[in-house]
């Protein structure tokens, strides 16, 4: 293992169109705060970079809608996050903007030593165009069938449902999210990232030389490196973002893509005149903390740029967690199915920590996660209450019952209690160890460890059993359960950074250093502590049906919204109703399509005949449970060749409010061929 002089540390730029939510604070920024925290406490060389992502079309998009500049919108939610992340102790080093004037120059210098190289390629294409907004649109704000899965709301740049590769062209069927009209093909001219030329480079440093790298990210990497890299455009016409610096280029600013990540590099510039011995020496360690929607972004894409500007290092290791749901779904910023952190304090004030243990507990490392607002509850009262609180309230309420809060002699160590102490030590280097390698579940568990392992030591000994008969024996326990507790002191910091300040208040200690956990004598006989409070206080039931309620009430809100922009179809005359020709038909067979997720072929029984209808339904039913079935067919549509199979027909599917499909069934047996009128 490479021996580094120092760290550069990075979190996403999170993007300044909304407030900060449970899903980002679990995903990327507590990971990124516990690491750092961690080395700035083991005296490591440390810069942690932060900062607002504040160019792009969402941007001007929110701008238009609420009829004020796209900077009014980047300077109010940068300004909110800013203060949700000092809330909840996100201890960056620096906070910064794209918007800054020192970004628009290491941007554009950036851009400008590549073009020099002509490492870029000018390319003039037909692209996307939405005539309604008289604007070109970027790959995500067009969605369409994808080719391969058949997916029928794939992005422009890839499907989420097969994880292909896509350029829009490709796409069947495109629409403008934006405005929802079909967008019409336009020339424009633009300067292409060639990632096919760094594609060799790429797959040894990832493929070869990071092969420690978490699974999903290594794994992401491999498919878009299997597939096969394609030119990317760096560039787009907007006029909102750092201005192309190049001839001919008016009206055209870098795509947000290529510009955010350089605002790591304008960040750091700004925090310190020392900025390039972070970003161009050997012997810095830079890593990436994002969520796996930023894999490619910083694992391909960015190396590629830093590769071809020449001077910058790549970084050692990118920690992408997977995504946190809420309560079994999916967060949605735009549906408000979210925990937002400004509002999670008005309803649990002065419990940062609390929401850092059980993101940092639920972590989303290897796979998504669930955050369930019961699991919140337990969290806290099972562990942080009836564990951690626990122990230090009974080790400091013992002292100052028996021995007026002066930390006791200890005459006569037994076995048995240098035996914890040397536990502590083993708690402490696997702790490091887990951290060390962005395993920050167990790094947590580790240490509350600690505490159980205090809880025990008093469970067994009973120092207050012992008072009346053995006040020697009580010094000595007490003693190391106070040691205990200083090293929690510092143990649970990066953690929980609020209670480890208020537990030394309690001890009436400054802050210990990390190699010295463990120790015998971290606070000292004759020492006097403070009579404590709770730590922790109990989640009650009330409390927890509060916030239930709230996401009820949101579930009922969206699916009253979604309801209303259902519109109905325009009127057919009746002649037109009569050749609709719809009849009762049984699924006699049925079986997955090769190579699709969504796709099913059917043989159905029509009472006419047996034909075959290829139906969109494999991730609602599988093909085994839905034989035998009695379902509605329109028999009489022309029939069309889908992923080659001629199919002959329609099956009628009822679309509920969240996207699932349901059959139209008889409610009892019906003769197969019965038409429906």
């Amino acid at each position: 293992m490479k021996n580094y002089k120092r760290y550069l540390v990075t979190s996403a730029l999170p993007y300044a169109n909304g407030p900060i939510h449970i899903g980002h604070l679990a995903g990327v920024y507590i990971p990124s705060d516990i690491y750092v925290r961690y080395l700035r406490l083991k005296k490591r060389d440390v810069i942690w970079v932060c900062g607002s992502d504040e160019h792009g079309v969402p941007i001007t998009l929110k701008a238009k809608k609420e009829n004020i500049s796209p900077q009014e919108v980047v300077d109010k939610f940068h300004y909110l996050n800013k203060k949700s992340f000092e809330d909840f102790g996100i201890s960056f080093d620096i906070y910064s903007r794209t918007s800054n004037k020192i970004h628009y120059e290491t941007a554009s210098e950036i851009f400008k030593t590549i073009n020099k190289k002509n490492g870029f390629e000018i390319k003039t294409t037909e692209q996307y165009y939405d005539e309604e907004l008289n604007q070109f649109l970027a790959d995500r704000y067009i969605t369409g069938t994808c080719p391969h899965c058949g997916n029928e709301k794939a992005y422009g740049d890839q499907c989420e449902k097969c994880g292909t590769s896509l350029s829009p062209t490709e796409l069947i069927n495109p629409e403008s999210t934006i405005s929802g009209f079909k967008p019409v093909l336009k020339s424009t001219t633009h300067w292409y990232l060639p990632l096919d030329k760094s594609e060799e480079f790429l797959r040894e440093w990832i493929l070869e030389e990071n092969k420690n790298w978490k699974t999903n990210v290594y794994g992401q990497c491999k498919s878009w490196l299997d597939t096969g890299l394609k030119p990317r455009a760096v560039s787009r016409d907007l006029d909102w973002g750092v201005p192309v610096p190049a001839k001919n280029a008016d009206g055209k600013v870098l795509y947000v893509w290529f510009d955010a990540p350089i605002g790591y590099i304008s960040a750091t510039k700004e925090h310190t005149k020392d900025w390039e011995k972070y970003w161009k020496s050997e012997d810095t360690k830079l890593v990436h903390f994002i969520g796996k929607d930023n894999i490619v972004f910083h694992c391909i894409i960015f190396p590629a740029i830093l590769k071809a500007e020449g001077s910058y290092i790549l970084p050692d290791n990118v920690p992408a967690n997977e995504f946190l749901n809420l309560e079994n779904n999916k967060i949605s910023t735009s549906r408000n199915w979210a925990v937002w952190l400004h509002e999670y304090l008005k309803d649990f004030e002065n419990k940062q920590d609390l929401l850092r243990y059980v993101l940092t507990a639920f972590a989303p490392e290897t796979k998504d996660n669930d955050f369930t607002w019961k699991d919140f509850q337990t969290k806290n009262n099972n562990e942080l209450v009836a564990v951690l609180g626990n122990f230090v309230n009974r080790a400091l309420v013992l002292t100052n019952k028996y021995f007026k809060g002066i930390v006791p002699e200890s005459t006569n160590l037994l076995d048995e209690d240098k035996a914890i102490l040397d536990e502590i030590n083993i708690i402490k280097n696997k702790v490091e160890s887990s951290i060390e390698n962005y395993r920050f579940r167990e790094a947590l568990n580790e240490t509350m460890g600690i505490a159980r392992l205090g809880n025990k030591y008093l469970a067994e000994t009973e120092p207050w059993k012992l008072f009346k008969t053995d006040i020697e024996r009580v010094k000595s326990i007490l003693y190391i359960s106070l040691q205990i507790t200083a090293s929690l002191s510092i143990m649970i910091e990066p953690f929980l950074p609020f209670t480890a300040i208020k537990l030394r208040k309690f001890l009436q200690i400054n802050k210990i250093e990390w190699d010295n956990i463990g120790e015998e004598e971290l606070i000292h006989t004759g020492h006097k502590i403070s009579k404590p409070s709770l730590l922790f206080s109990k989640i009650e039931d009330s409390d927890i049906q509060i916030q239930i309620d709230k996401l009820l009430k949101t579930k009922k809100d969206n699916l009253k919204k979604e309801q209303s922009l259902v519109a109905v179809k325009d009127n057919i005359n009746f002649d037109d109703f009569q050749k609709i020709d719809i009849r009762i038909a049984k699924i006699i067979k049925a079986e997955k399509v090769a190579k699709t997720k969504k796709l099913l072929k059917l043989i159905v029984d029509t009472g006419i005949n047996q034909r075959t209808i290829v139906s969109g339904i494999a991730e609602f039913y599988k093909s085994e449970e839905i034989i035998g079935k009695q379902v509605c067919v329109l028999v009489n549509l022309e029939a069309r060749k889908i992923r080659g199979i001629e199919s002959e027909g329609m099956i009628l599917m009822a679309k509920n409010s969240d996207n699932t499909l349901s059959f139209i069934s008889p409610d009892s047996i019906t003769d197969n061929g019965s038409q429906i009128s």
